[in-house]
């Protein structure tokens, strides 16, 4: 199995363990997000298009704000706003402002959202166990665990996390 370094062709070495550990993650990510987005764009919606399908499947029968929904999404996407609108030209949302205050709009799925949701699954529910089921069980529990403790750094302290105040290792 080739290495990060072969298949990006870096010829000099990486300047710390954590700096290659990083782009194998980077990359890694890449590398799934692109096989997920081949299996969803069948359906004409992106795989950020179906993350919010799916959470606002999960929300029924009462529906989400733009922001509750950017909240629950996997990817951190900067204008939720504009997704929403596509997603309810393709008739797959519908949204309402609420009675106490105009200001909030409420996202709730339409039954075409839900239709698409029963037609993907079945394809979707395999794509998890198509990419990782190589993987041992073992190998799956601590590779969760060492993301969470990964993710923990930028989430408890983000300015630390990209200001680079080193750390002992």
């Amino acid at each position: 199995m080739a290495g990060l370094k072969q298949e990006i062709a870096q010829q000099r070495p990486f300047a710390s363990l954590e700096e290659e550990t990083l782009l194998n993650l980077l990359r890694t990510s890449d590398c799934l997000q692109r096989a997920f987005h081949r299996a969803t764009r069948d359906w004409g919606v992106t795989s950020t298009q179906y993350n919010v399908l799916r959470i606002l499947r999960g929300a029924q029968p009462h529906g989400l704000t733009c922001s509750a929904i950017g909240e629950r999404m996997i990817a951190a996407e900067p204008d939720i706003t504009r997704l929403l609108a596509r997603l309810k030209k393709l008739n797959l949302i519908r949204q309402k402002r609420d009675r106490h205050d105009r200001r909030v709009l409420w996202t709730q799925i339409a039954e075409a959202g839900l239709e698409l949701l029963r037609q993907m699954d079945p394809v979707i529910e395999r794509i998890p166990r198509n990419l990782l089921g190589h993987m041992r069980r073992a190998d799956l529990t601590e590779f969760i665990r060492l993301l969470e403790l990964a993710r923990q750094q930028s989430q408890e302290d983000p300015a630390r996390a990209i200001g680079g105040q080193d750390q002992a290792g």
